[in-house]
């Protein structure tokens, strides 16, 4: 995958629908999202507005990790549920480091393990042999490790996939390689966490079938620090973070909870584009 880092601030426009279709209808619909960016130094949220075709309430407020959250209750039965963000971000480039961000948690917490990000015997092996004389070298070390070893694949693995499974496969997605980050750091006692947003690919057109996850690490002198080990890079200006937790159930964009309604399906379609790069492409057309 190819991604846009070209070292000037953006204007990036983020589009995210997730659909749910129920085979009968489905009462009692409770949604808890994690869809909305908070504002820090090197991300300013410019506008942002979600959007639930349904009649129910719609609650904000934060959770522990200091994420922003909505929690949506459908007001009656449901045969269908279309949850549309859409919102602009200026972003700038800070070499990863994240500066000026809410922090509910101590960054020791972030050791704690979960089964999501829980190392066996072959990551901590794994992890020991990526271990170098400092925290940032180490770190990065990790970074090019997870990448070279292991291979994208959108159907090997699942939600449910934890860090040693994928591992073994040498197979998975955005969220697989940074649960292995996160049980590789921990193992090595660095403080690590989960993070869910949207980045800016070269190719602006491209709809995704989800948003993007990456990890940041801290560091004692640079504080939390981003590492993107699906494209094996740090962190750019091309990444908007959404949330953050200890793995990818923490931080997940939208979970909820039904009675009835039968077999479901969901779709979910995810674009991220940069406006001045499409208004200078425009131009020179």
């Amino acid at each position: 995958i190819s991604v846009l880092g070209s070292g000037k601030p953006m204007r990036i426009r983020i589009d995210y629908t997730t659909r749910y279709d129920y085979a009968l209808p489905a009462s009692h619909v409770v949604q808890l999202l994690r869809v909305q960016p908070r504002a820090t130094e090197d991300q300013h949220i410019l506008s942002w507005r979600l959007e639930v075709d349904a009649d129910g309430s719609l609650r904000s407020g934060f959770d522990v990790y200091g994420n922003i959250t909505h929690i949506f209750y459908a007001e009656r039965a449901l045969d269908s549920l279309t949850l549309r963000v859409t919102g602009e971000v200026s972003t700038f480039e800070n070499h990863g480091v994240v500066r000026g961000s809410i922090e509910p948690m101590q960054p020791l917490l972030y050791r704690r393990t979960t089964p999501l990000s829980t190392p066996d015997a072959a990551l901590r092996g794994f992890a020991a042999e990526h271990r170098r004389d400092d925290t940032l070298s180490t770190l990065h070390a990790l970074l090019t490790g997870i990448h070279g070893a292991m291979t994208f694949d959108a159907e090997a693995t699942g939600t449910g996939t934890d860090a040693a499974t994928a591992f073994g496969m040498k197979r998975g997605v955005c969220q697989d390689f940074s649960h292995i980050f996160l049980a590789c750091a921990r193992h090595l006692e660095i403080p690590a966490r989960y993070v869910s947003g949207h980045f800016v690919q070269a190719d602006s057109s491209v709809i995704e079938p989800a948003g993007h996850a990456w990890v940041a690490a801290w560091d004692d002198t640079l504080g939390w620090v981003g590492f993107d080990p699906t494209n094996g890079i740090s962190v750019t200006e091309a990444y908007v973070r959404v949330a953050v937790g200890h793995d990818y159930i923490a931080a997940a964009p939208v979970r909820g909870a039904r009675r009835g309604g039968g077999d479901e399906t969901m779709a979910v379609s995810v674009s991220a584009i940069d406006l001045a790069s499409v208004q200078s492409q425009s131009q020179s057309q």
